[in-house]
């Protein structure tokens, strides 16, 4: 590591002021920015942790829209009862996430804002249809997302909560690296009325839909629909995870087994 200046306030008023700083940091979980900064390749000179800040936490339900804060840890949103019953695929999302370290310290914001491709949310965020509220404005996920580890966010600028429409059905399925619990390929599936959403993380690119599932699924609801779908080629990388091809066959997969659960 190297020297900076830590901090953690209590107010959010306070944590903003902080990060008007040059090169500050908004510090999360820290599951993603702190082993970046232990191999210099984030350099903050201010650490902003908000761990204390109470109001970027909580999961409630708000018009038919299931918001969380920022700072709600993974196992609160696989464990809440809110969750669970609005949208259980996001719950399971969560409770598949890393290990039980990683879920007890990571945040949904710290992985939402850090857009690590082989993060879980961010599949749950686009293939959901969620929105995400900064301490400056609301940004749809479609518009959030820009590529490897690439946001919308602008400098200085906080994610304080994300907001999920609850679909009529939605599934999270995942083939995990089974050294790192990152997703190799995950996949969230969603069906409201007759909009279909099919969102694939693990590429090696950054998150992205899947244009010829989702219309594959609008024509026929059924696993069958997706057996033969084109995958863009160019948002998967040659690794060493999996090769191409092999990831465009666990998409196929784990898209048809995410619909299955939903069919039963």
């Amino acid at each position: 590591m190297y020297d900076f200046r830590y901090t953690r306030p209590t107010m959010l008023a306070e944590a903003l002021q902080s990060a008007e700083e040059a090169d500050s940091k908004f510090l999360a979980g820290g599951m993603t920015l702190l082993p970046a900064c232990k191999q210099r390749l984030a350099r903050p000179s201010t650490l902003i942790d908000l761990g204390g800040i109470r109001e970027l936490a909580g999961i409630s339900m708000q018009d038919g829209t299931l918001r969380i804060g920022a700072m709600t840890r993974h196992f609160e949103v696989a464990a809440s009862e809110a969750v669970r019953t609005a949208i259980p695929g996001l719950a399971r999302l969560a409770g598949v996430i890393g290990d039980q370290q990683v879920r007890h310290r990571g945040t949904i914001g710290g992985s939402v804002a850090n857009n690590d491709p082989a993060a879980d949310y961010p599949a749950g965020l686009l293939g959901l249809g969620a929105t995400v509220a900064t301490d400056r404005r609301t940004i749809a996920a479609d518009d959030f997302f820009l590529g490897l580890f690439e946001t919308a966010l602008e400098e200085g600028e906080m994610l304080t909560s994300v907001s999920f429409p609850v679909p009529d059905a939605a599934a999270y399925e995942k083939f995990s690296s089974p050294a790192s619990g990152y997703a190799l390929i995950g996949v969230m599936v969603s069906r409201t009325g007759a909009d279909v959403r099919v969102a694939v993380t693990g590429g090696g690119h950054g998150v992205f839909r899947v244009a010829a599932a989702e219309a594959a699924l609008v024509d026929d609801w059924s696993p069958q629909a997706v057996s033969g779908i084109e995958v863009d080629a160019d948002m998967l990388s040659d690794d060493h995870g999996a090769p191409t091809a092999y990831k465009m066959a666990l998409i196929r997969t784990l898209t048809a087994r995410a619909v299955a659960s939903m069919v039963r």
